[in-house]
C-alpha cells in the first residue's frame, strides 16, 4: 500500500524553510501559540490542496506521532489541526474526526535530530508500534507528524500497517518535509535548537501561559548538566516540578542511567518540600 503524502512546506535549501526557524524551535519545546499556528496552517493547506477537490465522506481518524506516556510536540499541533479541520468538515457536510493513538514501546536518550538516515533507522528499528486495529476498520487514516527528514518514522508506520493488515486509505501529513537529499539530516537539529541554546531559554516558554509539556523538553531537562539543571529547577513552580517527575516516571526515564542524577534530585527536592510543609 502506498500512502498519500502531503507536506505543507518543502525544504529545498538551508536559508529559506518557508517558516521561521525560531518558531519551529519554540514549537518543539512546547510553545502552544506556535503549535496552534502550525496546526491551523497544516489543516488549511491540506484542505486547500487536497480536501477541497477530494472530499472524504467516510469517517476520518487523525493519529499523532507515536508516543509512550508523554506526548510529542506534534500532539499539541494535532489538537489545533483537528479543531480547524472539524469546522471545515461540518460546513461541508462531513463527519467530525475521531482520534487514535499509536503506542510505542521503547524510549531512548539519543537526539534523533542529529543522526544520519542510517543511524535513525538503526535506532528506531528496535522500536515497535501498536494501534487498535478494530477501531480503525473502514475509516480513512491521517497520520500527522511535524517533519519528514529521512522517512524512517513513516517506514515504521507502514511496517505497523502491514503487520496489522490494515486496508484503510492512509494519508501521511507533515508540517514540513526535507526534499533536497543533498542536505544532511542533521538540519533537523539546526531547526530544533535554533532558539533554544540552553536550559535557561526554556523559562520564557514554560511561564508564558501557553505551554504544553512534551517528550523533547523533558529529555532535554533530564539530560542537562547538573549545575545548570539545579539552578533552573529552583526557578520553577511546584506544579511544574511534580509534573516533570511524574511524566519522567511514566516514560520509564528512571531506567536510563544518564538521567539518574537529575531525576534523583527532583525526587529529593519534592520529598524535602513535602517534609517542610508537614
Amino acid at each position: 500500500m502506498i500512502p498519500y503524502t502531503y507536506a505543507l512546506h518543502k525544504i529545498n535549501n538551508t536559508s529559506n524553510f518557508g517558516f521561521h526557524a525560531d518558531d519551529y524551535s519554540r514549537f518543539k519545546f512546547g510553545d502552544e501559540l506556535v503549535s496552534r499556528n502550525f496546526g491551523k496552517e497544516l489543516a488549511d493547506g491540506f484542505i486547500r490542496d487536497f480536501l477541497a477537490d477530494n472530499l472524504i465522506t467516510e469517517q476520518i481518524v487523525v493519529i499523532s506521532s507515536p508516543y509512550c506516556f508523554i506526548p510529542t510536540a506534534t500532539f499539541a499541533m494535532k489538537n489545533h489541526f483537528v479543531n480547524r479541520l472539524n469546522r471545515w468538515l461540518v460546513e461541508h457536510g462531513g463527519l467530525v474526526v475521531q482520534e487514535a493513538k499509536v503506542h510505542r514501546t521503547i524510549t531512548y536518550k539519543e537526539d534523533y535530530g542529529e543522526l544520519s538516515a542510517e543511524d535513525r533507522m538503526k535506532l528506531i528499528g528496535n522500536d515497535s508500534f501498536h494501534i487498535d486495529k478494530d477501531f480503525l476498520k473502514d475509516k480513512t487514516l491521517l497520520f500527522l507528524d511535524d517533519i519528514k527528514i529521512t522517512g524512517s518514522h513513516e517506514r515504521m508506520i507502514m511496517k505497523m500497517v502491514k503487520a496489522y493488515g490494515l486496508k484503510n486509505d492512509i494519508h501521511m501529513l507533515y508540517f514540513a518535509e526535507l526534499v533536497n537529499k543533498e542536505i544532511h539530516p542533521n538540519i533537523e537539529n539546526h531547526l530544533n535548537y535554533h532558539q533554544i541554546k540552553s536550559i535557561f531559554d526554556l523559562d520564557e516558554i514554560i511561564k508564558s501561559g501557553y505551554f504544553s509539556i512534551n517528550t523533547r523538553i523533558v529529555k532535554y531537562i533530564l539530560n542537562c548538566d547538573f549545575d545548570s539543571f539545579a539552578i533552573f529547577l529552583e526557578k520553577q513552580s511546584a506544579e511544574f516540578i511534580n509534573n516533570l517527575y511524574d511524566l519522567s516516571l511514566g516514560n520509564s526515564y528512571h531506567t536510563i542511567p544518564s538521567y539518574a542524577e537529575n531525576l534523583n534530585y527532583i525526587k529529593n527536592y519534592i520529598n524535602n518540600k513535602n517534609y517542610k510543609l508537614i
